[in-house]
C-alpha cells in the first residue's frame, strides 16, 4: 500500500466537485494546472478568477518534503511554532551531506562519522512530530519523493528547488524557503502569487541520442533563466505522452533553472505504469477513476494559444541533442553545433570528468541508457579518457540496476559509482586534481553549472548533457566528439563508431531493495526529547527576530553593490559550508562571500565605511551589526536565483541586513526574504542602480506608511554631501506587511497561536 493512502484518497474523492466549481467560476475549459490549483485553495472558492501574476492566493498543499541541509533550519523553526506534530504528512531525505570523494561506501561510512550530530538531529525532531524520515543512502529527496509519494492531481511544497521534479507524476510541486514548508506544517495556508501559465506542446517523437533531457534543455535556451519567472509550465500534446513518468520528472526537474514555479504534465498511461511498477497499484487505480479531471481539457489543447499566457512547440522528431553552458544552464547548443562553439570560444577541449546520475537523470531509464553506451565501450575495445562517476537517485535504483548489471558494465569501463546523494551536483565533491584553480571542462546530467557550483574552481567550464552523452563524451574525453558522427580509435588502432543507446523504461524484473532506508515516526512522540548542545557547532537553537517599530529606517551603509549574477550560491555557498546549515551564526561567514562587489570587481572584499578599509564582507557587517548600524544590500537582475536555500536570507537578517533593493528578484529568493522580515525592493527605475555610490548613507524616508502597490522613497545621501531621492516598488501584500511589522513569518504564527 502507498504512504498516505488516505491522505490520496480523501484528495481524489473532493476532486470532481472542486473542478466542477472552478469551470463554473471560470466559465471556461480549464488547464491542468488551474485545476489543480483551484482545488486546492485553502477555504472557499472566490466570488471571482484570481488574475495571473498579480492576485496573492492561499493554498492547502497535500504534503510537505524537506533534504537534511534545509531541514535543519525548517526544523529548527517548526519547534517554535507550538504544535505537537506536523499538520500534514511530511518527510525528512538525508541526501545533501554526504561527500563524494572514494566510493559509496566509503563516502557514506565518512558522512555518518562526520554529520552524526546532525542526523541524530533530524531523526529525533522527525520521529518526535510525526515526519517520515529517509536515512543517509536512501536517495537523493526528489527521486524518493517520486518513487513513494507523488501523485497525479497534487500539490506539494518542499524545501529545495528541484521540488518540482514530481510534475513528472502530474503534481504542482513546488520548492519553498523552510519558513513555508512551517507554516504547512503548522496549519496554516500557503500562500502564492497566481502564476502565469505557460503551454508547452510537445509533438512526434524522441529518437536515437536524443533523451527527454534535450527538451529542457531546448526550453531552457528558449526561455532562458528568468524567463519562466512566476509562470508555470504545462507540457501536452502526443509528444508528451511518448514520455516515460521519469523523462517527465526530469523536464519538469530542470525548470527550476529557468525560474520556473514549477512544471507539469496531463496524466497518462505512463504515469500508470510507473505507479503500478513502485506498488503504488492503489494510487493508480484511485487516480483512473478521476482520470478526467487529472489533464487539461481537450479544447484548452486544441487552441492553446487561447488558454495559456504563452505557447512554445517542439517536435520531439526533430529535436536533437543539446549541451548547454558553461556557467549558466540556459547557453543551449545542439550537439551538431558544438564542436564550433568550443573551438570559437576557446573553451578547453579536453573533458576530465564526466559525471551521471543526481535527481535530474537517475532513473533506471536513464541509467540503462547510459550502461547500453559503456557496453558497447568494452565490445568496441574502447576505454574512457575522462574520469567517470555515477551517482543512483535511490538505494531502489542502485538495488535494481546492479542486480540487472547495469552498474558492472559501468566498472569495465572504470566507472566510480558514488553513494545515492546528491554528492558533486551540490559541490560536496573532493575532486581528485592537482590544481583546484586550473581551466578545465567537465559534463554532467545534473541540472546546475554556475562558476563553482560542482567543485569550488571558478575556472571549470562545466556543461549539462543527457547521461547517454555524458557516458560518450567520457569516453572520447573530448568536448568536440559527436557520436552521431565521429569514430574512435580503439586499443587496437582500429576506427569505430558508437551506436545509438538503447534503454528500458521500467525494469523487467521489477524494481527491488533490500532496505531502501526508510524510519517511521513515533505514533506518539510527546515523550521525545530533542536535544541540541549549546556548544555545538553544527546546531543552534534560534532566537526571534525583532520586530519592526513602525519608524523610517534611515542611516543605513551600503555593505555591497553586487555586479552581474547573483545566485544563492553567491549569497550563501554550499558544498563545506553545508556543515552548518543548522547554525545560524556559523554559517553567516559566507553570507555574500561569491558576490562581485560593482565597486572593484572583486569577490568578499567591500569597503567598511567606520574604517575606510577593505574587508570581508561577513566581517565588515558584524563590525555594522556591533556598532547598531543597519546596511543595505543593491543587486542586479533575478537576484537569489538557484538554490531554494533560505539561509541566503537569514544570513543578513541575522547579521543586521535590512533592505535588499535590486532590479529583480528570483521567485523563492524574494519569498525567503519577506518571511524573514526583510524588505525586499526593486529600483522602480533600473537606471538607479548607478546612482548607488560605494560611501552612500541610505535612509528610507517614507516606510512609515508601508503599504500594498505604494513605492518607497530612498535618500541616496552621497560622500560629497549631494542627495539623489529613487522610487523603489515592491510586491508586498497586506499579509506580508505583518510578517514585517512581527519581524518575521514565524513571529506572525506564533502570535496567532498564543
Amino acid at each position: 500500500m502507498a504512504f498516505d493512502i488516505d491522505m490520496i484518497r480523501g484528495v481524489y474523492a473532493r476532486y470532481e466537485k472542486k473542478v466542477e466549481e472552478t469551470r463554473k467560476l471560470l466559465n471556461r475549459p480549464l488547464t491542468l494546472t488551474e485545476k489543480i490549483l483551484y482545488t486546492h485553495l485553502s477555504g472557499e472558492m472566490p466570488e471571482s478568477a484570481f488574475e495571473r501574476g498579480k492576485s496573492y492566493v492561499d493554498f492547502a498543499p497535500d504534503r510537505v518534503a524537506m533534504q537534511d541541509a534545509t531541514a535543519q533550519m525548517a526544523l529548527l523553526q517548526f519547534m517554535q511554532a507550538g504544535r505537537d506534530k506536523a499538520a500534514v504528512p511530511s518527510t525528512v531525505h538525508c541526501d545533501h551531506l554526504i561527500l563524494a570523494k572514494d566510493g559509496a561506501l566509503a563516502d557514506l561510512k565518512g558522512a555518518l562519522n562526520m554529520n552524526k550530530e546532525v542526523f541524530d538531529f533530524l531523526s529525533s525532531v522527525s520521529n518526535k512530530y510525526g515526519i517520515g524520515f529517509w536515512k543517509p543512502g536512501a536517495g537523493i529527496i526528489h527521486q524518493v519523493v517520486l518513487e513513494n509519494y507523488a501523485f497525479p492531481g497534487g500539490m506539494m511544497i518542499g524545501t529545495d528547488s528541484h521540488t518540482v521534479n514530481a510534475g513528472g507524476l502530474g503534481m504542482v510541486a513546488i520548492g519553498v524557503g523552510g519558513a513555508d514548508a512551517v507554516d504547512v506544517m503548522a496549519g496554516m495556508p500557503w500562500e502564492l502569487k497566481f502564476p502565469k501559465l505557460i503551454g508547452v506542446k510537445l509533438t512526434g517523437k524522441l529518437n536515437g541520442w536524443t533523451s527527454a533531457k534535450d527538451v529542457i534543455l531546448k526550453v531552457a535556451g528558449i526561455l532562458t533563466v528568468k524567463g519562466g519567472t512566476g509562470c508555470i509550465l504545462e507540457y501536452f500534446g502526443e509528444g508528451a505522452k511518448s514520455l516515460s513518468a521519469t523523462g517527465k520528472g526530469t523536464i519538469c526537474n530542470m525548470g527550476a533553472e529557468i525560474g520556473a514555479t514549477t512544471s507539469t504534465f496531463g496524466y497518462d498511461e505512463s504515469m500508470a505504469e510507473y505507479l503500478i511498477g513502485t506498488e503504488r497499484a492503489d494510487v493508480a487505480e484511485l487516480a483512473n477513476q478521476v482520470k478526467e479531471h487529472l489533464t487539461g481539457d481537450d479544447e484548452v489543447y486544441a487552441n492553446p494559444e487561447k488558454y495559456f499566457d504563452q505557447v512554445i512547440e517542439i517536435n520531439l522528431s526533430e529535436l536533437e541533442p543539446h549541451i548547454n553552458g558553461p556557467f549558466t544552464p540556459d547557453r543551449a547548443t545542439p550537439l551538431s553545433q558544438f564542436a564550433e562553439e568550443v573551438k570559437k570560444n576557446n573553451w578547453p577541449k579536453e573533458l576530465e570528468v564526466g559525471l551521471i546520475g543526481s535527481c535530474t537523470n537517475s532513473s533506471y531509464e536513464d541509467i540503462s541508457r547510459a550502461a547500453s553506451v559503456a557496453r558497447q565501450a568494452v565490445d568496441k575495445k574502447l576505454k574512457t579518457k575522462a574520469e567517470f562517476t555515477i551517482t543512483p537517485g535511490s538505494e531502489k535504483v542502485r538495488y535494481t540496476v546492479e542486480r540487472d548489471g547495469f552498474l558492472n558494465d559501468f566498472d569495465k569501463i572504470g566507472g566510480v559509482v558514488l553513494a545515492n546523494a546528491c554528492g558533486p551536483c551540490i559541490g560536496q565533491w573532493a575532486r581528485h586534481t592537482n590544481d583546484p584553480n586550473r581551466a578545465n571542462s567537465i559534463i554532467t546530467s545534473f541540472n546546475r553549472n554556475f562558476a563553482k557550483r560542482n567543485d569550488g574552481n571558478p575556472n571549470t567550464h562545466a556543461f549539462v548533457a543527457s547521461p547517454e552523452i555524458v557516458t560518450a563524451f567520457a569516453i572520447a574525453g573530448d568536448l568536440t566528439f559527436n557520436p552521431i558522427t565521429d569514430t574512435l580509435v580503439n586499443e587496437n588502432g582500429e576506427q569505430v563508431k558508437l551506436d545509438e543507446p538503447a534503454g528500458i523504461q521500467m525494469p523487467p524484473k521489477g524494481f527491488d531493495v533490500k532496505d531502501a532506508g526508510y524510519q517511521a515516526p513515533a505514533k506518539d512522540g510527546s515523550s521525545i526529547e530533542v536535544v541540541v548542545d549549546p556548544k555545538s557547532e553544527r546546531l543552534q537553537l534560534l532566537s526571534p527576530f525583532e520586530p519592526w517599530d513602525g519608524n523610517n529606517i534611515t542611516g543605513l551603509k551600503l555593505l555591497i553593490k553586487a555586479k552581474g549574477k547573483c545566485t544563492t550560491d553567491h549569497i550563501s555557498m554550499a558544498g563545506p559550508w553545508l556543515r552548518f546549515r543548522g547554525h545560524l551564526d556559523n554559517i553567516s561567514n559566507n553570507m555574500l562571500t561569491g558576490a562581485i562587489n560593482y565597486f572593484n570587481d572583486k569577490s568578499d572584499s567591500v569597503k567598511n565605511q567606520l574604517t575606510g578599509e577593505y574587508g570581508v564582507v561577513p566581517q565588515v557587517q558584524r563590525d555594522y551589526k556591533a556598532n547598531g548600524i543597519g546596511s543595505i544590500v543593491v543587486g542586479d537582475h533575478n537576484y537569489g536565483e538557484g538554490s531554494s536555500r533560505e539561509h541566503a536570507a537569514m544570513e543578513p537578517r541575522h547579521l543586521g541586513v535590512r533592505v535588499v533593493l535590486v532590479k529583480s528578484f528570483a521567485r523563492i529568493h524574494e519569498t525567503n526574504l519577506k518571511k524573514q522580515g526583510m524588505l525586499a525592493l526593486t529600483f522602480e527605475n533600473e537606471a538607479d542602480y548607478d546612482k548607488i555610490q560605494e560611501d552612500d548613507v541610505i535612509s528610507l524616508i517614507d516606510l512609515e506608511s508601508f503599504a500594498p502597490d505604494i513605492p518607497v522613497t530612498i535618500e541616496l545621501l552621497h560622500a560629497d554631501g549631494s542627495k539623489d531621492f529613487i522610487k523603489a516598488v515592491h510586491t508586498y501584500n497586506q499579509q506580508q506587511i505583518e510578517w514585517f511589522r512581527a519581524g518575521s513569518a514565524l513571529n506572525l504564527i506564533k502570535l496567532q497561536n498564543a
